[in-house]
This record gives structure tokens, sequence and C-alpha cells, in this order.
């Protein structure tokens, strides 16, 4: 939005099968508010907002449609990525390897957009975004690094960790410094927005069939959250355990199939 950074995260979208499902479940897991009608203008697909509880937004729902399905559409969740010039960060992320899955377009109230993947699979949106007109300095919060029903955190799987993070850098501006190592399976590589630190790049794990960004979702009890998890439906993808810092995280999957992540405290 006005004065939003370039490679700021700015929106988080859900693709599900069964918006009703979904609103219970992340209800239960992250205390969110999935709107009961669809907010998309003219109506040509169901889009829902996903409201947190102090009455701000964490994102939005897309219910896919058969025809989406049909085209290959699958459950999942996805991030947006402010960059000031849509169309030449798209180009430029084609000429790199990636694949155009929505060609850059502009919505009325809501910016300049394109979903693709990068070179290496791994799809996610670019986007300018518009302000509210009543808010032209407005900017995004939906990324929080420590606040719950906030997506706190950017892992980012692939089968080039050293490719994307140049590119991604060159595109986003984003810094790599600092990482963790994971024995057989390479470096926990961490990366920066400005002074910030947002996420994380890793290798593809043995077991995953594609690149694929995931996203990790505050909460304010781990242990009762990834209850939730199961008791809704879901699956944990692994335990609980512990990160630096003292918090604690846990791979998920929502009854749909979309994959996320988990973090917070222990509570005892």
């Amino acid at each position: 939005m006005a004065g939003e950074e370039r490679g700021g995260f700015v929106w988080y979208e859900l693709m599900t099968t069964d918006i009703d499902a979904a609103r219970e479940f992340y209800r239960a897991v992250v205390g969110w508010e999935i709107a009961e009608e669809g907010s998309a203008p003219g109506g040509e697909v169901d889009y829902r907002m996903i409201g947190r509880s102090e009455g701000g937004f964490a994102g939005g729902a897309l219910v896919l449609s058969q025809e989406m399905r049909d085209g290959g559409a699958e459950p999942g969740w996805f991030g947006y990525v402010h960059t000031p010039d849509v169309d030449a960060s798209a180009a430029r992320m084609v000429e790199a390897g990636g694949t155009i899955f929505i060609e850059p377009h502009s919505m009325e109230g809501v910016g300049r957009m394109a979903f693709l993947t990068d070179p290496q699979g791994a799809p996610i949106y670019l986007m300018d975004p518009a302000p509210p007109p009543d808010q032209p300095d407005a900017q995004s919060d939906v990324f929080s690094y420590d606040k719950a029903q906030h997506v706190r955190w950017n892992e980012l799987q692939t089968s080039d960790p050293t490719a994307a993070i140049a590119l991604y850098g060159e595109l986003l501006g984003w810094r790599q410094d600092g990482a963790m190592p994971m024995g057989e399976l390479g470096e926990y590589q961490f990366l920066y927005h400005g002074d910030g630190m947002i996420g994380a790049v890793m290798p593809l794990m043995p077991d995953m069939h594609g690149s694929r960004w995931q996203y990790y979702f505050g909460v304010e009890d781990i242990d009762r959250a990834a209850q939730a998890v199961t008791d809704g439906g879901g699956s944990l993808d692994g335990g609980v355990h512990e990160i630096p810092g003292g918090e604690y995280s846990v791979h998920c999957i929502d009854p749909q199939g979309a994959a996320f992540g988990l973090v917070g405290p222990r509570k005892e």
C-alpha cells in the first residue's frame, strides 16, 4: 500500500474446496473468523475475508470452483509480496525460468497483481496494492514478528536455495544473513527484509514433491492449537518442537489438504 516497502508480505490467501469446514477449523486453531459471504466485486469468484479477533484482517480465502479444480488448482496457502512494478518483476521472474499462472492485471480498489511460480516451481503472488480511499497511507499488518493471529514466518523449501536467494534478493531486496545447520539436509538460511528477519530458505525435503512456500501462523498456546488441528480433522506433519528463542512450532495440514505451520509459546 502507500508507503509499503518493496519486498514486504502484504497479504496471505487460503485456497480451499470447503469454506464452511475451513471456517470452523481455523476459528478453533488460530482464532480467525472467515466471512460467511463473499466480497469479490461482481461475485465472479467466491472470495471471503479472514478476520482477526481484534478487528484486523489476516488475509482472504478463495473458494476453488470446479472449473479451477479441473484446471489443476489445489488447496493451499499463498503469499502476496509487494513490488512497485508488478509487470517488470513478473517479466524478470519468467525470464529467469518462472511460469505465469495469472498475468499481471489490475482490480479496482485492490491493486495490480500477478500469480506465478519462481524458477524452482514455488507459487507466489506479486502485488502492488491500492490503499483504501479513506486511508491513503495505510500499510499492511498481516505479517508480524511476534503477534498471534498474524503470519509470523515465511519459509521457502526449494530445489535450488542459492538461485532462489539470488533472484528474490534482486527482485524484492531481501537479504540472506546467517544460517542454522540441518545435518545431511543442508542449511536453514535466514532471510531479512530491511532489518527484520521474515523467514528462511531451506533445501527441498526428500519427501516433498516440489518447491513451495510455507507460512507459519502465530498462536498463543502451541499445544492447544496443535490439539485443535487434529480435533478438527487436520493432521500434524511431525511433532511440536522447540525453535531458537524458546518458542515452539509444528507443521500442519488442514482437512482439505492445505499445508501451514504454527508458532507460539508452550503454556504449562
